[in-house]
């Protein structure tokens, strides 16, 4: 008998009073608490900074230059347009938030929690996951190539309409994760997708990986 497909929970939507007090201190501080601010197109700047708490924010067009935080938590906050290249968020959760239209690329996010999260048509390339614990987390429309997954915990995962061109699976837990309308061009650790479940126009360009990860050779 088919194993039962157990349909995704979609993530929670983050809760932000319609009323934010704008920002007006955009240098953060070690065991920073910021919460309900309005956050335009600034830069907010911290090298380094520990303990820093975001709750109930909202992030538009903001800039994160060369910022590094240790132990960070992003709670029902709201990033449009923003530009997160090169964020380093080490030992970092973030939970009940959406992230759309913002430029991650190498974001680290290394053994961080993610929860109810939606990524939406964000360029994510270069981007380290690397155990990570995602749960009822949403991909969609995001280009993902090169980005690592290595060791993360995927549960109640979706990737839709993604780019995952050279991207790092190995090594993956994946419990009801599925995947429709993406690129796998050249995916690694293909055989951590035990489990997953593909969209079938997806399945053959899963082939390749395949083919590879068990050793098989094609003839012309």
């Amino acid at each position: 008998m088919p194993a039962r497909v157990v349909p995704t929970r979609e993530p929670k939507a983050p809760r932000i009073p319609r009323s934010l007090s704008p920002a007006t201190d955009h240098e953060l501080v070690h065991d920073g608490r910021y919460v309900s601010l309005a956050y335009g197109t600034a830069t907010i700047t911290g090298s380094e900074v520990e303990d820093v708490e975001f709750e109930r924010c909202r992030f538009e067009r903001t800039r994160f230059a060369a910022v590094t935080l240790h132990r960070a938590g992003l709670s029902d906050v709201d990033l449009q347009g923003c530009d997160l290249a090169n964020l380093r968020l080490f030992n970092s959760r973030i939970f009940n938030a959406s992230v759309a239209d913002c430029r991650m690329t190498g974001l680290q996010l290394p053994e961080g929690g993610v929860r109810d999260v939606v990524f939406d048509g964000c360029r994510a390339d270069l981007v380290s996951f690397r155990f990570a614990r995602m749960r009822d987390v949403v991909f969609r429309d995001c280009n993902l190539s090169e980005s690592s997954f290595q060791e993360a915990e995927l549960h109640n995962v979706r990737f839709e309409g993604c780019k995952l061109v050279a991207t790092q699976f190995s090594n993956v837990a994946m419990k009801n994760v599925r995947f429709a309308g993406c690129d796998f061009n050249g995916v690694r650790g293909i055989t951590s997708f035990d489990g997953a479940t593909v969209a079938g126009a997806d399945a053959m360009s899963l082939l390749g990986a395949l083919t590879s990860a068990l050793g098989i050779r094609i003839e012309d």
